[in-house]
């Protein structure tokens, strides 16, 4: 059984629809990659599986249980959490005080505290005085990421976690990956670079125009059918 899934999930922006019926499912101990170029729909469905929008009840569910009419803080209580695009730091609270932030509304004992979080990114530790936009772009990274793990969720949502970061500085955040999966969660990461997808994940799925044009195990992919999928079979 899938612990999240989405069925014929559709969503709009006002009389813009952004999403025309998108099936995908994470299973227990998964990694599953979103691909797919701008305006594919891939940040659409994060907002939707986490609730920032509201949809059908019955087309997203997490645990067996629908979930897709619940608000933000409802699905986060239950476990799910999401590293938005753009990090979203509190521009007026220090390192630690953005990561204790991810435990509020979710009162789950599990792997993740302040000290383990230090333990996986150690250049936090350093900073945790300091304010978190005072950091770099891929430190600030890992404040939200640490933030969204201070809840210990069952379902981690990492949506363009590398978008303008320096190769080197991605690197060390996807070497968090495999910790973090070994620690219990479910992830399903939204990813631009299809190379870095590819290397993480179980599965995967491509969006283009809001709609999976592709889906299938890394292994099984070809460069061909990936690019047919993410443009277009025309380009």
């Amino acid at each position: 059984m899938a612990l999240l899934q989405t069925e014929g999930l559709v969503a709009h922006y006002g009389d813009f629809q952004a999403l025309f019926g998108v099936d995908i499912e994470l299973r227990e101990a998964e990694t599953v990659a979103i691909i797919g170029a701008n305006g594919a729909g891939k940040t659409t469905l994060m907002r939707s599986i986490a609730g920032v929008l509201r949809n059908e009840a019955a087309s997203v569910s997490f645990n067996g249980a629908p979930i897709g009419a619940q608000a933000a803080d409802e699905i986060m209580a239950q476990g799910v959490a999401m590293v938005p695009e753009g990090r979203k730091l509190f521009p007026s609270l220090s390192v630690e005080e953005n990561l204790l932030i991810g435990t509020y509304g979710r009162k789950t004992e599990g792997h993740w505290t302040l000290k383990t979080v230090y333990e996986l990114f150690p250049i936090l530790a350093e900073r945790r005085h300091n304010p978190g936009t005072a950091l770099s772009g891929g430190q600030q990274q890992m404040v939200a990421i640490g933030r969204a793990l201070m809840s210990n969720p069952r379902v981690l949502l990492c949506d363009e976690i590398s978008l303008g970061l320096a190769p080197v500085v991605i690197k060390d955040i996807y070497k968090a990956i495999p910790q973090i999966k070994a620690a219990g969660a479910s992830m399903i990461v939204v990813e631009q670079d299809i190379a870095q997808a590819m290397a993480v994940a179980d599965r995967v799925y491509c969006m283009m125009e809001g709609r999976v044009t592709l889906s299938g195990t890394p292994d099984n992919l070809s460069r061909d059918d990936i690019h047919n999928a993410y443009f277009g079979a025309s380009h």
